[in-house]
């Protein structure tokens, strides 16, 4: 199998999201059905499956089911991760109580916040504990997977304590920048650059309504 790139690697979850919606049925697929489906490049489809895939064969395409498994196994969605969460606010809470995260191998078992008025309480029946104990639990449950929902002040300790955990990817909502060692993951999801993608758009297609109108 070939090598991958980061972005073949983020359309490889949409890939595996219209396979397992096709109708029981479907036998066989092609790259260049996923490729019209989605709205693809043909080719960009055909490389990236055959970056995790040998299933592939001219003139029938790919065994839809053995595709499905070959992506789940590549993503490591047939493994499940333990993570957990610091910051239990209304997005910590929220990312918390979100059932589909084990449909990619993502099992979130406990939260953790510095506000004594969440600590102790479960949330979809995981527990928040304070965050001094992040450390101990983390090396104790051998969590792999550190979810960051807290505010940029207080981010970088925060990953700095999972990371000497053994925490060995970290997913980032906070607003700052994380300095991390070689070997570690850091993700981040940065809302404002998204917000202001969208807003922009908005704008643009707002400018070009009202030229039209004139």
């Amino acid at each position: 199998m070939l090598s991958i790139s980061r972005q073949a690697l983020q359309r490889l979850p949409l890939y595996l999201n219209y396979l397992k919606s096709l109708p029981p049925g479907t036998v066989n697929i092609s790259a260049t059905a996923i490729a019209q489906a989605l709205g693809q490049g043909d080719v960009q489809v055909r490389k990236d499956l055959a970056a995790v895939s040998d299933r592939g064969r001219p003139k029938v395409g790919y065994d839809t089911h053995g595709l499905i498994r070959d992506i789940e196994e590549f993503l490591g969605y047939d493994n499940v991760d333990t993570a957990v969460i610091v910051g239990a606010g209304n997005l910590g809470r929220a990312l918390l109580c979100y059932d589909g995260f084990s449909t990619y191998g993502l099992d979130i078992v406990a939260a953790f916040d510095a506000d004594y008025t969440r600590q102790g309480v479960l949330e979809n029946g995981k527990q928040i504990f304070p965050v001094s104990r992040l450390g101990e639990l983390c090396e104790r449950m051998k969590v792999k997977i550190g979810i960051i929902t807290v505010p940029a002040a207080a981010a970088q300790k925060v990953c700095d304590t999972m990371i000497e955990a053994g925490v060995l990817a970290v997913w980032n909502f906070s607003p700052v920048r994380l300095t991390v060692p070689a070997g570690v993951l850091v993700q981040d999801e940065n809302m404002a650059v998204s917000l202001a993608v969208l807003s922009q758009h908005l704008a643009e297609k707002l400018r070009e309504s009202e030229e039209d109108a004139v």
